[in-house]
């Protein structure tokens, strides 16, 4: 009789513990013990915040093209139609490798370049269980100067070509209408022009979104040299536009003293100031395109 209570006993014990982990802890111990975390979405409304990179990346499985345009200066006069006669352009894909990973390349018509990219989100702002206050994205890429060479009878490598840029993306959204952003910035050139010029440029930019209407925003970025010596004649991309949202579109209208759209041209080459009417009027167009369907949010 004793060792058939001990059975039963042991019986009903493998009973309630088999029960209680089907359940729902939830629903076990109530909502004041589960530990939720919720993460912070649409800090920016796609992955430039002007030229630059935003924190934002296209998710897994996704494909995002994008046409950049920039039309000539405003102050070369109405002959020119005050710019809109002239034009630079880069055409680019972008894709989410996994739910942090993505990459994208591009060709543009200045230098005629070839750039290709990788960036990985190593944090994400949230609330709750370990809130985080920041989110934080690590980017790099390499771009490629197809240019005919100057002096094709000197030997000449392809090394000399390359550039590459590396950045930390620190965003924060600090409520619905209010997001910035800081990215400090290193660029290297495997070539340079001048005996003055450097190899590794430094740079820090600081840009930020404000949202006018659930589909609208102003957006401004500005790229600081940090060691580039004057006599480069370099200056700091300074960039102000409005994203404006219609479905599967962004378009982004902007004004900016850069013609180059890619990393190394406009934070490094950049000569022309806003005084002067060196300003050129651009834009992006972005489309989505879902490659891969998959369920699981970004973690």
């Amino acid at each position: 009789m004793k060792y058939r209570l001990h059975t039963l006993l042991l019986l009903l014990t493998v009973m309630v513990v088999q029960n209680v982990k089907a359940q729902d802890l939830f629903d076990v111990f109530g909502k004041d013990t589960v530990k939720t975390k919720n993460y912070t979405y649409a800090t920016f409304k796609t992955t430039r915040l002007v030229n630059g990179q935003s924190i934002e990346n296209v998710s897994k499985g996704t494909l995002l093209f994008i046409i950049s345009h920039h039309f000539g200066p405003v102050n070369s006069g109405s002959y020119n139609f005050f710019g809109l006669d002239q034009s630079t352009i880069r055409i680019g894909l972008e894709y989410g490798l996994f739910d942090r990973l993505c990459f994208g390349i591009g060709r543009s018509s200045y230098e005629k370049t070839f750039d290709g990219f990788l960036k990985y989100k190593l944090i994400r702002q949230s609330t709750g269980y370990k809130a985080m206050p920041l989110s934080v994205s690590l980017f790099t890429s390499m771009d490629i100067n197809s240019l005919k060479w100057q002096d094709p009878t000197r030997t000449n490598f392809f090394s000399s070509r390359l550039s590459y840029v590396y950045q930390i993306l620190v965003a924060r959204k600090f409520n619905n209408n209010l997001s910035l952003q800081l990215t400090p910035t290193m660029v290297h050139k495997n070539l340079v022009s001048g005996l003055t010029d450097k190899n590794d440029s430094y740079a820090l930019g600081v840009g930020g979104r404000y949202k006018l209407t659930e589909r609208v925003s102003v957006n401004a970025e500005n790229f600081f040299l940090l060691n580039q010596p004057a006599t480069a004649g370099n200056v700091n991309s300074l960039s102000i536009g409005v994203d404006i949202e219609t479905g599967g579109h962004v378009f982004q209208l902007h004004f900016t003293n850069s013609q180059p759209m890619f990393e190394r041209g406009f934070i490094t080459e950049t000569v022309g100031r806003w005084n002067k009417g060196f300003i050129y009027f651009g834009f992006n167009i972005t489309r989505v395109f879902t490659v891969v369907k998959h369920k699981n949010p970004i973690k």
